[in-house]
């Protein structure tokens, strides 16, 4: 294991090497023509397309309540579903920046693949609010769970949201929530946990202190719910690598076993000038203080993570 230590724990040499290094980095000496004290310019990521079959045409989602959800919180996120359809109403102006929009930024991917768009749709909504596989899930009882909502071949998408209080493999210690398919039937789902009392500086940041980093004051959750917010931009986030990377095939960088993939290339941004522990320039609320960048129907503010640009090769906000 390298440690770093002081200068005087290295032998006389490799002193005066160490001292050799310090004027090649402080001065203009070049070698080659070029400065050491230059910046190595990484060669800009892409997001390739495997190939494989992505989720085009329309995507009916449904919705399985694993816990206690009250009807605000199946709301705000029924709402981000209904949001992200193309001109929710005709006679109806959307607002900017909307969900929709962020949406369409999705959409870039299927255009450039030849691929139709997708039209997703609320469907089906069942609650199991007795938890009745118990409230400790392995990973693998999320399948069983999604296949109660959907029977195999019926196509669509299935969320599996969790309340609180039940705990998930690998939650809080690996992921926040995951997609996966079952090849044979041809299905997908994702599931996501809510974080409030788990691991919200994991797994609901920016709206909670973070776990590690820098210490800054979190943000206001836009519609007043810590753990359902964070579950807004985990299921925005999966949603989008779900639809262009269904069955590990189709767009991602990387392995296919741990790809980045369309959002989640783009992690901790939300807005211009993004960095590690600031989440990027946001637009605020002016009655309750909430960050948001993105409106969508009945006026519900979300806040939605950029999006790997295809065409730039950048993370791209909404605002």
């Amino acid at each position: 294991m390298w440690k770093l230590m002081g200068s005087s724990q290295f032998s006389k040499p490799v002193a005066r090497l160490l001292v050799l290094l310090q004027f090649l980095l402080t001065s203009n000496v070049c070698i080659g023509a070029r400065k050491l004290t230059s910046l190595y310019q990484s060669p800009p990521m892409a997001l390739t397309y495997h190939g494989g079959t992505l989720l085009q045409g329309d995507l009916p989602v449904s919705i399985l309540w694993y816990g206690n959800f009250s009807p605000a919180q199946k709301s705000t996120v029924a709402d981000f579903l209904l949001s992200l359809k193309n001109n929710p109403h005709k006679n109806q102006k959307t607002a900017k920046p909307s969900v929709t929009q962020w949406w369409n930024s999705v959409e870039t991917y299927m255009k450039k693949a030849g691929q139709k768009p997708t039209h997703v749709s609320l469907s089906t909504q069942l609650s199991d609010h007795n938890c009745s596989l118990g409230k400790t899930l392995k990973k693998s009882q999320i399948s069983e769970l999604a296949h109660r909502v959907n029977s195999p071949n019926s196509g669509g998408l299935t969320l599996v949201l969790t309340a609180p209080d039940v705990a998930v493999e690998g939650f809080c210690m690996s992921n926040c929530g995951f997609h996966d398919s079952n090849r044979k039937s041809n299905s997908v789902f994702i599931w996501v946990g809510n974080s409030a009392t788990q691991c919200p500086g994991q797994c609901a940041w920016p709206f909670h202190q973070p776990i590690y980093g820098p210490q800054t004051p979190p943000l206001v959750a836009p519609n007043a719910d810590v753990g359902v917010d964070g579950m807004v931009v985990n299921i925005a986030t999966l949603l989008a690598g779900t639809v262009t990377n269904p069955f590990a095939n189709g767009y991602y960088l990387g392995s296919a076993e741990a790809p980045l993939e369309v959002a989640s290339a783009c992690t901790g941004v939300y807005g211009k000038g993004a960095y590690p522990g600031y989440a990027g320039e946001l637009l605020v609320d002016s009655s309750s203080g909430a960050s948001y960048n993105a409106v969508g129907v009945n006026g519900r503010k979300y806040l939605l993570p950029a999006l790997f640009d295809p065409y730039t090769s950048q993370c791209e906000a909404i605002v």
